[in-house]
């Protein structure tokens, strides 16, 4: 980490973005925020993000946003996640299945627009810049996009290909943490700025399979990931659920129970 005072995040509306996002206002940084219409179904991520946003405005710490429209390519990626007829899987997060929500070369794609406009700042404003992302250690088993190879590989691709790329630096500071560990991490930093941890992710979503309302299912990997990371700090979480917060907290330990068991056999 280099510390430098501008930051490019890739901001989804999720969990991890978010909390990234209040760590990188804590720390003080000048931040640019960049968030992707890819032909994701559950594009209402964005609209939480928006309020966020709003939100964060509203107590002075308002950042530059882009939100760039790749909404055509949507039917070139084959997944869960973008294809109508497709049904996203319910289960344990780390489950053989949730392989269906992969998009294909995702975050390359990002991380490429990213790196393209992080060098593009650190060029107008004379600087270093960060270029930071949310991915954790829970994402490895199924994301192979979020694996700290890739990310290596993928930004020394970039830097071979541009000129100045010594002043962009990669940013992944929850790498080694799960989502509990996120959490307790976005505490602080909501405390140090004087922002309600509660509104905050109210304006959030993790959910794959959101309904018509916006509420969360509670059943699809993602879902039983964050659930478990509230649960497990003795937290509601404030996001609308399908169903009362002590029955998705019961089916995602059963959830978890069951893939503990399976996996050891």
């Amino acid at each position: 980490m280099t510390n430098a005072d501008h930051a490019v995040i890739c901001l989804s509306g999720g969990l991890d973005s978010t909390s990234l996002l209040v760590r990188l206002l804590a720390e003080g940084r000048c931040v640019h925020g960049i968030s992707f219409d890819y032909g994701q179904k559950h594009k209402i991520e964005l609209q939480r993000l928006e309020a966020n946003l709003d939100y964060l405005a509203n107590h002075d710490l308002a950042i530059d946003w882009h939100l760039v429209d790749l909404s055509t390519i949507g039917p070139l990626l084959d997944s869960a996640l973008t294809t109508d007829t497709w049904d996203v899987p319910t289960g344990f997060y780390e489950a053989e299945n949730m392989k269906q929500t992969v998009v294909p070369n995702r975050n390359a794609i990002f991380a490429a627009i990213a790196f393209a406009s992080a060098l593009s700042i650190a060029q107008k404003h004379d600087s270093h810049v960060d270029i930071c992302l949310g991915v954790h250690s829970g994402d490895h088993a199924i994301y192979p996009d979020c694996r700290p190879e890739f990310y290596e590989s993928v930004f020394h691709a970039f830097q071979i290909g541009n000129w100045d790329s010594e002043r962009i630096h990669l940013y992944l500071p929850y790498l080694k943490l799960d989502k509990r560990k996120i959490l307790k991490d976005a505490q602080s930093n909501i405390d140090k700025l004087g922002l309600d941890f509660e509104t905050i992710y109210f304006n959030t979503i993790t959910s794959y399979a959101p309904d018509v309302e916006g509420n969360s299912s509670g059943l699809t990997g993602s879902d039983v990931e964050r659930i478990l990371a509230f649960n497990q700090l003795g937290l509601q979480d404030p996001i609308p659920y399908a169903a009362p917060w002590k029955d998705v907290v019961k089916q995602a330990l059963k959830f978890e129970a069951e893939h503990m068991a399976k996996k050891n056999g």
